[in-house]
C-alpha cells in the first residue's frame, strides 16, 4: 500500500522545475520590440481604418435608431387614424351619404379633430373625403388646398383603394395639395374609412404630418459633432435634413441633389451600406438604409475631414505612450521577475518533499494576492490528500466492521440454538420432510451470507437470503405474519452490498410484527427504475413516530442498542455509494412501517472511483 501510495503521489506533485529568470525579461523584450516596431509601420493605417469603422457602425446604429423612432411615429399616427375613423359621430356622418348630411354632427366630427390635433402637435391638418367627392378639413393653420376636384382624381386614389384599409405615406400628398409659401415639406398619411360594422367604403381619410416633425423624433440621437442626417421618400425626393453646423461646407441637400445618380445606384444595390463621396475638394462617409413598410431612406453624412485630424493626433499618441510604456516595461521586468520566481521555489522544494509522503506545509511572506491563494491553494491541497487517505483508512475499516457486526447478528447463539429446537421438535414429531426443508433453508442460509467472502452480491441472491431467514422464522412463529415477495426478474441480476435486507427484515419482525400481538404481514418489493432498483421492506406493525425513528438511529449511533439495526445498515450504503441519499423511513403509529432503498444501478463503491 505505502508503495502505491508513493507512486500516486509522485504523479502528482513530480514536476520539473522552469528557468524563469532568463525567459521573463527576454520574452518582455521581444514582445517590447516587436509591438514598437510593427506599431511603427502600420499604426495609423489600423488607426485609421479602425476610426472609419467605427463612424461607418455609429452612423449605421444612428440612421437605424433614427428609422426605429419615426417608425414609432407613424405608427402613433396610424392608431390615431384608428381612433379617426372609428369616432361615431364620423361614422354616422358618413353612414348618412355626404359630409354635409347632418352639420350638426359634422360640427362635433370637426371639434374632435380639433381636440386632437392640440393633442397631438404633429399633426398639421386632417381631411375627411366621403364617397361622393364631397370633403371638409381642420386643421391648426392655414390649410393647404386640395387641388383635384374629385377624390377619385387624386394620383394616390386607385393605390389606397386597393390596399384595403392598409395606410400609405405620400410627400406633400404626391401633388394633391398646393404648396404653401415659405412652409415646410409634409407628409400624408392616407386610407380608407371603412364601416366598423360591415368593413364597407365610407371615404377618405388624410392626416398631414410636418416634416420638421421628424427631425424633433430623433433630434436626442444627434449631438453637436454628429452627423448630418436626411430622409428621402420611396422616390428619392427629400422630406428632411438637418444642416451642417459648419456653415463652410455645403448644404445636406445641395449634396444630396448633386449625387442623385450616385444614391440611387447604391439604394439599388443593398438595403444598407457604407461608400465616400466626393463635393468639390471636399470629401465624405455616407452611411444609409432604405427598405422598411415605405421604402423611406434613411442617410448620415460626415466629413473626412474631423476624423483625419481626430486620428492623425491619436496615432501620434499612442506611438509616444508605447514607446515610453516599452521601456519602463523592460527596466521592471527584471524586478518583475524576480519576486515571481522565488516564491515559486520555494513551493518546488515543498512539492519535491511530497511524493515521499512528507506533507510539509509552505510558509512564506507574501505580498501578492494570487500568490497567497496558491500556497494556501496548495496548504489545503496538501492538507485534504492527508485527511483523505486517512479516510480511506477509517471507511474501510468501517465497512470491515459493519459487515462483522451484521454476521455477528445473524449467527447469534440463541438464533442458532432456537432454529435447532424447532428441528428437534419436528423430527420427534415426525415431520421429517419439513426437518429437511429446514436444514436445507439454515444451510443455504448461512452459504449465502457467507457468499465466498464476496462483498457485492446480486439482489436475487439477496432476497434468496431473506427467504431462507424468513422460512426459518415461519417454523418458529408459525401463525405470527404472513410474507408477501414481489421481485421483477429483471432486478434479479442488478449488484447490492451484501447482507443489507436481513436487518431490515428482522426490524420488521421483532420490532413492527411481534410487539402488536397479533398476525401481521411482511412484504418485500423490487422494481426497476430509470436508474435504480427500488426495493421496498414494509409491515403492518406497530409502526413509530418521527420521535421514535430519530431516537433509534440515534442510540444505535452510540452503540446502546442490541440489535445492529437501521444505522448500520444506512452506514455501509452510505459508505459503499460515497454519501448518497439511498434509504428512506416512513412509519406510523399503529399502522405500520416502510423502509425503501434506491439501490444505483452502474455504480461503483465510492473507494474505487
Amino acid at each position: 500500500m505505502n508503495l502505491q501510495k508513493n507512486t500516486i503521489l509522485k504523479s502528482l506533485f513530480h514536476r520539473k522545475p522552469k528557468k524563469l529568470a532568463f525567459k521573463i525579461p527576454f520574452a518582455y523584450f521581444l514582445v517590447i520590440l516587436f509591438t514598437v516596431g510593427f506599431s511603427y509601420l502600420v499604426l495609423n493605417k489600423i488607426s485609421s481604418n479602425s476610426a472609419q469603422k467605427k463612424i461607418s457602425e455609429a452612423s449605421l446604429q444612428t440612421i437605424t435608431s433614427i428609422q426605429t423612432n419615426v417608425d414609432l411615429m407613424i405608427e402613433n399616427v396610424n392608431n390615431y387614424s384608428k381612433m379617426v375613423f372609428s369616432d361615431h359621430n364620423l361614422q354616422n356622418l358618413l353612414r348618412e351619404g355626404g359630409v354635409y348630411a347632418n352639420l350638426e354632427t359634422q360640427s362635433k366630427v370637426s371639434a374632435y379633430l380639433y381636440n386632437l390635433m392640440q393633442a397631438v402637435p404633429i399633426i398639421d391638418s386632417v381631411y375627411i373625403f366621403d364617397n361622393s367627392g364631397h370633403s371638409f378639413s381642420v386643421g391648426t393653420q392655414e390649410l393647404p388646398n386640395f387641388k383635384e376636384a374629385n377624390v377619385e382624381d387624386a394620383p394616390w386614389y386607385e393605390q389606397v383603394v386597393l390596399n384595403k384599409g392598409k395606410y400609405i405615406l405620400r410627400l406633400n400628398g404626391s401633388g394633391a395639395f398646393s404648396e404653401r409659401a415659405g412652409e415646410d415639406n409634409f407628409v400624408s398619411f392616407i386610407r380608407l374609412i371603412r364601416d366598423i360594422d360591415n368593413t364597407s367604403r365610407l371615404g377618405v381619410l388624410v392626416m398631414n404630418i410636418k416634416a420638421d416633425s421628424f427631425v424633433q423624433a430623433y433630434s436626442n440621437l444627434l449631438n453637436q459633432d454628429s452627423f448630418q442626417i436626411a430622409v428621402l421618400d420611396e422616390n428619392n425626393q427629400l422630406i428632411v435634413a438637418n444642416p451642417f453646423e459648419d456653415q463652410s461646407g455645403p448644404a445636406v441637400q445641395q449634396l444630396i441633389t448633386t449625387n442623385k445618380d450616385i444614391l440611387q445606384q447604391k439604394f439599388q444595390e443593398s438595403g444598407s451600406g457604407v461608400f465616400s463621396m466626393n463635393s468639390g475638394s471636399q470629401k465624405y462617409t455616407v452611411s444609409y438604409l432604405s427598405g422598411g413598410n415605405y421604402n423611406w431612406k434613411f442617410v448620415s453624412i460626415k466629413s473626412y475631414d474631423t476624423i483625419d485630424s481626430k486620428n492623425k493626433s491619436l496615432v501620434l499618441l499612442a506611438l509616444v505612450l508605447l514607446i515610453i510604456n516599452g521601456t519602463v516595461f523592460f527596466m521592471s521586468s527584471f524586478i518583475i521577475s524576480r519576486s515571481i520566481i522565488k516564491p515559486i521555489h520555494k513551493l518546488l522544494r515543498s512539492m519535491d518533499k511530497a511524493p515521499s509522503g512528507n506533507f510539509r506545509k509552505v510558509n512564506v511572506e507574501l505580498n501578492s494576492y494570487e500568490f497567497e491563494q496558491l500556497f494556501m491553494g496548495y496548504n489545503q491541497m496538501i492538507e485534504q490528500i492527508d485527511q483523505m487517505l486517512k479516510r480511506i483508512i477509517e471507511e474501510q475499516n468501517t465497512i470491515r466492521k459493519a459487515e462483522l457486526n451484521t454476521l455477528q447478528a445473524q449467527i447469534k447463539p440463541h438464533f442458532l440454538y432456537n432454529t435447532l429446537d424447532s428441528i428437534t421438535s419436528l423430527a420427534l414429531s415426525g415431520l421429517n420432510e419439513q426437518v429437511c426443508e429446514l436444514i436445507e433453508a439454515l444451510g443455504s442460509y448461512y452459504r449465502l451470507s457467507v457468499s465466498k467472502g464476496q462483498d457485492v452480491i446480486t439482489v436475487g441472491e439477496e432476497i434468496d437470503i431473506v427467504r431462507n431467514y424468513l422460512k426459518i422464522q415461519k417454523t418458529r412463529y408459525q401463525d405470527a405474519f404472513e410474507v408477501q415477495i414481489e421481485v421483477e426478474e429483471e432486478c434479479c441480476q442488478f449488484p447490492i452490498p451484501k447482507l443489507v435486507l436481513q436487518p431490515l427484515v428482522e426490524n420488521s419482525l421483532y420490532h413492527g410484527i411481534r410487539p402488536k400481538g397479533s398476525p401481521g404481514t411482511i412484504r418485500i418489493s423490487a422494481r426497476s427504475m430509470k436508474e435504480a432498483v427500488e426495493i421496498t421492506i414494509s409491515d403492518d406493525g406497530v409502526g413509530m413516530s418521527q420521535e421514535e425513528i430519530a431516537e433509534i438511529l440515534y442510540t444505535e449511533r452510540k452503540g446502546q442498542n442490541k440489535s445492529f439495526g437501521l444505522w448500520g445498515t444506512m452506514e455501509r450504503l452510505r459508505i459503499f455509494y460515497g454519501d448518497k441519499d439511498c434509504i428512506q423511513i416512513e412509519s406510523e403509529p399503529e399502522k405500520g412501517t416502510r423502509v425503501t432503498l434506491m439501490i444505483p444501478i452502474g455504480v461503483v463503491p465510492a473507494w474505487e472511483n
